[in-house]
């Protein structure tokens, strides 16, 4: 195996895309991705078993796409990365047998990694748009907001040391715009059709608590999350709302909460940096979208003199590319193969990296 410069396959069925990365060392060379978005969108929200079957309908197809976008043969690839947690059950065992077989049929070496580790890894790629990228500095601190995670990471090194500092106690941010959008009458994913309809509003009209954010709740839970306070909060105001006969005004109320939810995100972030002398925030995770919680964190970060990292928006949500990038990067530092007696494990701590 070529451990100076390896070229690896990754595998990434956590959740709702199928995402199928083929990297080169530190050079992405293959972004392919799936989503069932559309189907779960019937629901308002992921179906656990429509995901796997999905996974499974789609990722012969996707591992044949990113070998012809690479310009490679399968058996070319040096290793094989999955993910096997944390993510839905059924989602991660889709993505964990395809893999197994690969490496079985292959002959190959697997490596399986963690997804929230993962999203820290797709900064260290280098795309034909970003050729030059720094490499990332370490310690930093990590901040990954997605739909099934909000956590925030201390990161001494990527491939054997991090350290979960907080995370959500209750929903993620991306369920929280999900949950906020349906009290609006907007459609599934909630993100998008809030942030479209944020446009113009003003994110002062109504004060929503921050959750987790007053003196007493920072002794135990200074950097932990806390959303469900939030939407109970705007689904109460809407219905008293309506119930004096008054028109709900979507545009304000939409980016009011999203500056709440924004504010928590970044002020447990910065507080993160400046508590342990971290200058550095990287962003990840498919929230990161979120115009506005970037042009915010540019802001925070500037006046703390904190130096921001945000890959790729392609980079960002889930997919194989990081799942490769770590498992090549695990390579590159001497770490052996995984065995293959690993299985998916759906509430797979931060500070396991590797299984």
């Amino acid at each position: 195996m070529n451990r100076d410069n390896p070229l690896v396959l990754g595998i990434e069925t956590s959740c709702d895309e199928t995402g199928i990365g083929i990297v080169r060392g530190s050079r992405l060379l293959s972004n392919t991705i799936a989503s069932s978005m559309d189907e779960h969108a019937r629901y308002g929200g992921v179906v656990p078993e429509v995901a796997a079957r999905a996974h499974l309908e789609e990722l012969v197809p996707m591992i044949r796409a990113a070998t012809e976008d690479a310009g490679i043969r399968l058996e070319d690839v040096d290793a094989i990365a999955v993910t096997y947690g944390p993510g839905l059950s059924g989602a991660l065992m889709v993505g964990v047998g395809a893999a197994k077989a690969l490496a079985i049929a292959l002959g190959k070496p697997i490596y399986a990694v963690n997804h929230l580790v993962g999203h820290v890894g797709a900064d260290v790629l280098q795309t034909d748009a970003d050729p030059g990228t720094e490499p990332l500095e370490y310690p930093t601190i990590a901040l990954l907001v997605s739909g099934g995670h909000t956590s925030l990471l201390l990161v001494r090194d990527l491939v054997s040391d991090v350290e979960l500092l907080g995370e959500t106690i209750d929903d993620a941010a991306g369920e929280a715009f999900d949950k906020v959008a349906r009290i609006l009458g907007l459609p599934y994913p909630g993100g998008p059709q809030i942030d479209r309809v944020a446009l113009g509003g003003d994110p002062a009209y109504i004060r929503f608590p921050r959750g987790l954010s007053h003196h007493k709740d920072m002794e135990h839970h200074r950097y932990d999350f806390s959303f469900s306070g939030l939407k109970t909060s705007v689904a109460r105001w809407v219905e008293q709302t309506r119930d004096a006969g008054e028109t709900v005004p979507l545009a304000d109320v939409a980016a009011s909460f999203r500056e709440a939810v924004i504010d928590i995100l970044l002020t447990k972030a910065v507080a993160a940096c400046t508590d342990l002398g971290v200058p550095r925030l990287l962003l990840g995770g498919g929230v990161i979208a979120n115009a506005r919680l970037r042009e915010l964190a540019v802001e925070r970060t500037d006046a703390a003199g904190i130096a921001l990292r945000i890959p790729p928006l392609s980079l960002c949500t889930d997919n194989g590319a990081m799942i490769a990038a770590l498992g090549a990067q695990l390579i590159m530092a001497g770490h052996e193969p995984s065995t293959l007696d690993f299985g998916a494990d759906s509430t797979l701590p931060a500070s396991v990296i590797q299984g």
